[in-house]
């Protein structure tokens, strides 16, 4: 069986909290053949299959230095390193909503003993990562409902699914483990629907139709995402949008992603050179700006992971939002 091993196991970090250095695997015979996923997760003690795929998809996982998919069949002689993500100190005091994210609390829609749907502010991250590993609302939700858990990652217990750092809107969160598999099981299957609110620049060609793009890491900047084909590693990524008004050289859009890739809506209001309106990262940054970038998650639908029952919830413009279009246009607000 392969061994993994630290690529710098014999130096002393210069700084304890340093990331942790990578694990180096060499494909021997007897993992030749696995899917990437598999191997990696049987290689390292500790890792499940489900976290391995996470690590994959985030950029983690390097084959013969070039990010992978989590399906590329491995060859004797490749080279794995995964890099894994600093895991927040356990000796660290649980913080309270408060303290958890600047004074903000936690805006609950709606709770029940399975689950629960919180409407996140723009500027909390949603679970513990590289850069923020406190002051999450992984942090506010454990101090709200400190018995939470579900789904493999201990760093990220209940969370289903998750909104960019400057995105507000609509979140929903597993209480138990079933709850969280089945919550899950929904998104894999695309049956959950969720809806989005975004300002773009310039005037879209169509009322409305589809955005068809396989999307993967930047390989020259790996904290972004960018249009990859399949062939290179991308996956399948679509997103629909709707026009609701077009005023002064801008677009207000319903968007509905089919597919929960990470800075999906983003990059490809973007790539079709629409980039979201204040987007620091994929945009232009054209005058006049919001005070963050233009994204809103307004609807939430899926089936109670006990009940079965169809929920439906929506969450309107924060006042960041809505105070700039109102400005911007005062008949694009939504009624």
């Amino acid at each position: 069986m392969a061994h993994p091993r630290r690529a710098s196991e014999n130096a002393s970090p210069a700084n304890p909290l340093d990331a942790p250095s990578p694990t180096i695997i060499e494909v021997a015979a007897d993992l030749a053949g696995q899917r990437l996923d598999r191997a990696l997760a049987s290689s390292v003690p500790g890792l499940s299959r489900t976290r391995a795929q996470a690590a994959i998809e985030e950029g983690h996982v390097t084959v013969n230095g070039r990010t992978a998919r989590s399906s590329l069949v491995l060859e004797a002689g490749m080279r794995i390193a995964y890099a894994p993500t600093p895991a927040p100190s356990r000796d660290a005091a649980p913080t309270g909503p408060q303290q958890a994210a600047s004074g903000l609390s936690l805006h609950i829609i709606y709770e029940d003993p399975h689950l629960l749907v919180v409407d996140k502010p723009a500027g909390v991250v949603v679970h513990p990562a590289p850069g923020h590993p406190t002051g999450t609302l992984v942090d506010i939700l454990r101090a709200h409902a400190p018995g939470m858990h579900g789904g493999e990652d201990p760093a990220r217990p209940g969370i289903v699914h998750r909104l960019d750092k400057e995105t507000s809107g609509l979140l929903v969160v597993a209480k138990d483990a079933a709850s969280h598999i089945t919550l899950a099981q929904q998104m894999k299957a695309r049956t959950m629907v969720k809806r989005y609110m975004a300002l773009v620049e310039g005037q879209m060609p169509i009322p409305e139709g589809s955005i068809e793009a396989p999307m993967g890491r930047d390989r020259r900047h790996r904290q972004r995402m960018a249009l990859v084909s399949i062939q290179a590693g991308g996956r399948e990524a679509r997103t629909r949008f709707r026009v609701l008004r077009t005023v002064r050289g801008r677009s207000l859009l319903e968007l509905q992603l089919e597919t929960g890739r990470t800075h999906q809506i983003r990059v490809h209001l973007a790539a079709i050179n629409h980039p979201v309106v204040g987007d620091p990262v994929y945009g232009s940054l054209q005058p006049p700006l919001p005070p963050r970038q233009f994204l809103h998650a307004t609807h939430l639908e899926f089936a109670h992971p006990v009940t079965g029952d169809w929920l439906s919830f929506d969450a309107p413009l924060p006042d960041d939002l809505a105070a700039f279009l109102a400005e911007w246009d005062p008949q694009s607000l939504p009624s």
